[in-house]
């Protein structure tokens, strides 16, 4: 780039933390009473997409509910971020899986998770979140589109008591052989219909909860309602098994934690990392794979979380790095998976009435209080109940409102917003993110082609002059339009290139308007140049 003229000192600008709005609680004991009740929703959410992923990654159950307490308990307060929520992630499953395999144990993967921690921290210390501006709306929108309509899809399959796969599979290609479509004819051919019962009916409540007549009895608004599903859940199973045993849900399809009755016997189950890995440079391989698609999850995640958040609070993505390097190295040290901020824990959290940090923690401290304390009752609770509150987040993720409002932005917004949630729904979450991205820079470059300069008339010029403007920035990118105009200019034209207000000209486009300086006197064009430097033309 070639600057043609100092710019101008810009005006003075208040920190970005003065110009954020004012969040909802000063004081966290201000909003405790709704974040206490999120925190219950999130917790119930949480507990068993923890244990799936365990299960799906290769590794021990307790694992993976480690990795929740650490995301809520030590994750929440080193973030910037007021609403979104930290765990183990179903985009991290396959690899963490392969990396058991390569590295030879869990414990070494541990170790790998302890080194990703580090490069997280170095990450944000550099300030690699600023790639998370990055992320166009459109593409943003479809994500949050596409996850809202793969939990519908997915959860079908759990509702009607057919869990042959783990609770949070968000890939198109499941780790059973069948994918999302598949997976949904062969669990309406295996239904258990008291899972199903019990989906229905929690479902109804739910919906029923969410009605405007129950919301305007204030007490009411005080319990969530995904605490009413599952107490009512259980109650439902108990009497199925006294008075039809035949519909009573099944073990398998209840949730499974791992039974604990001590802090003891839980800091005997926990698995240490094996130190000895780190002489092997595939553990710094691993390590350096999971925390750059931890880091890309959690800052899409928190992109998406910001624009969900009623406040439209604004997070550090820096800061979110370093929160999240500080959570995995803990995680690791202690037992648990690699985690990342969570889109679908987190819209569980706001769409629960959350406020800030505390429902996040609050949730960590019930995952812990339910290792200890809760494990009997809880595992108890029918997954098709679960199934029914994650299918309400998934149609508040994609609600036909939101695909009539891209519409009317135009296909520049249009496009990139249904190819993302297409490219999701029949791959994975980064896979599809990444096709996105790429139909949303097409539109960025096609706009920047075109925006490269206009037509600058004035009424007291001859008829047969044109007056072609560059604009402010000017780059490589806009050299092709640029070189087709001046092709189409006439010949015995005056043209008159104004670069007067531009501050950064490319050397490609000072090149090429050289070029044309020579085309131009052989077509008897005269070409008045203003504002725009001279450069030496490169033989090769």
């Amino acid at each position: 780039m070639i600057q043609t003229a100092a710019a101008p000192k810009a005006p003075s600008i208040p920190p970005a933390s003065a110009a954020r709005p004012t969040p909802p609680s000063g004081n966290y004991l201000r909003s405790l009473g709704k974040d206490a009740p999120a925190g219950l929703v999130v917790f119930l959410v949480a507990l068993p997409l923890c244990l799936g992923i365990s299960l799906a990654s290769g590794a021990p159950l307790l694992a993976g509910v480690v990795t929740g307490i650490v995301g809520g308990v030590v994750v929440s307060w080193l973030s910037d971020s007021s609403l979104s929520v930290s765990g183990p992630a179903a985009g991290l499953t396959a690899i963490v899986l392969a990396a058991i395999h390569t590295l030879g144990s869990f414990e070494a993967m541990l170790a790998a998770t302890v080194v990703a921690g580090v490069l997280q921290l170095i990450l944000g210390f550099l300030k690699a979140g600023i790639i998370g501006m990055y992320f166009p709306s459109s593409v943003i929108r479809g994500m949050l589109a596409a996850i809202g309509l793969i939990l519908i899809l997915k959860q079908i399959p759990h509702f009607l008591g057919a869990d042959t796969d783990y609770f949070e599979d968000m890939d198109f290609l499941q780790f059973n052989g069948q994918n999302t479509f598949s997976a949904i004819a062969a669990a309406s051919n295996a239904i258990s219909w008291g899972s199903a019962l019990i989906g229905v009916v929690s479902l109804l409540v739910l919906l029923a909860w969410d009605s405007k007549p129950v919301k305007s009895i204030a007490a009411l608004k005080l319990v969530p309602g995904a605490l009413i599903v599952v107490v009512l859940s259980i109650l439902l199973n108990l009497l199925l098994s006294s008075v039809a045993p035949d519909l009573q849900v099944r073990p398998e399809h209840l949730v499974k934690l791992p039974s604990i009755s001590s802090f003891a016997d839980l800091t005997k189950e926990l698995r240490l990392p094996d130190w000895s890995a780190l002489t092997r440079g595939s553990t710094y391989v691993v390590a350096f794979t999971i925390a750059i698609v931890a880091s890309l999850e959690t800052l899409l995640s928190v992109e998406a979380v910001d624009k969900l958040d009623p406040h439209k609070r604004h997070t550090s993505q820096n800061r979110e790095l370093k929160a999240q390097g500080v959570g995995n190295l803990v995680s690791g040290l202690i037992g648990g998976l690699p985690l990342t901020a969570v889109i679908v824990r987190s819209s569980a959290n706001i769409n629960a009435g959350a406020q800030t940090r505390m429902s996040s923690f609050i949730h960590g401290l019930l995952l812990l209080g339910s290792l200890l304390f809760l494990s009997s009752v809880l595992n108890l609770i029918p997954l098709s109940a679960l199934a029914a509150v994650l299918l309400t987040v998934g149609f508040k993720l994609t609600k036909p409102a939101l695909y009539r409002s891209q519409w009317r932005l135009g296909w520049e917004q249009f496009l990139p917003f249904i190819v993302t949630i297409v490219a999701i729904l029949f791959t994975d979450l980064l896979k599809g993110v990444c096709i996105g991205l790429a139909v949303g820079i097409f539109f960025i470059l096609k706009a920047n082609l075109e925006s490269a300069y206009y037509f600058h008339n004035e009424p007291t010029r001859d008829p047969g002059t044109v007056h072609l403007k560059l604009s402010e920035h000017v780059s490589f990118l806009n050299k092709a339009s640029i070189v087709t105009t001046f092709e189409r200019l006439a010949p015995g034209s005056h043209v008159i290139l104004d670069g007067s207000d531009s501050e950064v000209i490319d050397y490609d486009v000072l090149e090429a308007i050289e070029n044309f300086r020579v085309t131009a006197a052989e077509r008897n064009i005269n070409l008045e140049l203003r504002g725009i430097p001279q450069v030496e033309v490169l033989g090769h």
